[in-house]
């Protein structure tokens, strides 16, 4: 049936024709030729419903104009005469070969397929991708991405959402995410891409910012300052006291309270320091050293160089 659509001149006079493509190690057969769409509806049919829904599906369906000229098929998979020729087929070498984006596939690797996305897609947050560190790794586009189903509301994503895309691979952050105190990403208020920039970028762990505390800052601009009394680990970095993934502590706090101040400050003859006996205690529980030091991220009170007020 492929081969009566191909030899019909009306279906194939609009259809695009270019040069000859051979393309090491992306799948396409040498010689082959573009032929278009609608051959491939032949077989594909429940593919094309499914990919209508997408966004790239959808593109294709009006004829959106890519860098390659009208969008196709082939504008990913590659010259596909010779496959339409040999009746299908994906694992023939040389007969009925096409460009596949499957992870198994011997053929193509990480760098083929991102390729091929990046023909399209390497401006705006994709810039700097080539040299990030999940380029430098193989992580494919189609490892986070699903381009022919609609798999999530945004930004096709593998699974469901942001989120479980990258617990695909940072399992430690998924145990981080379900601990007591945790960022609002369950509850869908944001998710890793509001603080890093999966596809790379200039500043260290990929962050949108170019410091942890700038990172913070978006949201906790209250926490920015200047302050008249400046506290130098809070200055430093948010990190010092948070762990911003989830802890078991309250405030996402590294350690408990009195225990995270005191790795600084040496109890000595202080209130709260264990050694003093019962009579401390009252300043070891509930909010600990901060029962009294309310302000610890910095005051503006002209009293406050000990961050009373």
């Amino acid at each position: 049936m492929a081969m009566d659509l191909l030899s019909r001149e009306d279906t194939l006079k609009d259809l695009p024709r270019q040069d000859v493509l051979q393309v090491k190690g992306s799948g396409a057969a040498i010689g082959a030729h573009y032929v278009g769409s609608e051959p491939c509806r032949l077989c594909h049919a429940g593919s094309f419903d499914e990919f209508k829904l997408t966004v790239m599906g959808r593109l294709l369906e009006t004829g959106h104009h890519t860098v390659g000229g009208k969008m196709e098929c082939e504008s990913c998979h590659g010259p596909g005469s010779s496959h339409v020729n040999a009746g299908g087929g994906r694992n023939d070498i040389g007969t009925g070969v096409i460009r596949s984006f499957r992870a198994n596939d011997p053929r193509s690797s990480a760098a083929d397929i991102n390729g091929i996305c990046l023909s399209c897609h390497e401006k705006g947050d994709r810039t700097y991708w080539r040299g990030s560190v999940h380029q430098t790794r193989g992580v494919a586009c189609t490892s986070c991405h699903t381009v022919m189903r609609r798999t999530s509301p945004r930004m096709q994503m593998a699974k469901g959402n942001v989120m479980d895309t990258c617990f695909q691979c940072h399992k430690d952050r998924r145990a981080h995410s379900v601990r007591t105190a945790h960022m609002p990403m369950r509850e869908g208020k944001m998710d890793c891409g509001s603080c890093h920039n999966p596809h790379g970028g200039p500043h260290d762990k990929m962050l949108k910012e170019a410091t942890v505390n700038d990172v913070c800052y978006t949201c906790h601009a209250d926490k920015r300052g200047p302050f008249l009394f400046e506290h130098p680990p809070v200055r430093e970095n948010c990190l010092n006291c948070h762990e911003p993934h989830g802890s078991m502590n309250r405030n996402l706090l590294t350690v408990m309270r009195p225990r995270l101040c005191q790795r600084c400050h040496t109890p000595g003859r202080h209130l709260g320091n264990p050694a003093l006996g019962i009579s401390s205690n009252r300043y070891m529980v509930n909010s600990a050293c901060q029962n009294c030091h309310t302000n610890i991220h910095g005051s503006n009170s002209p009293s406050g160089r000990r961050w009373h007020r």
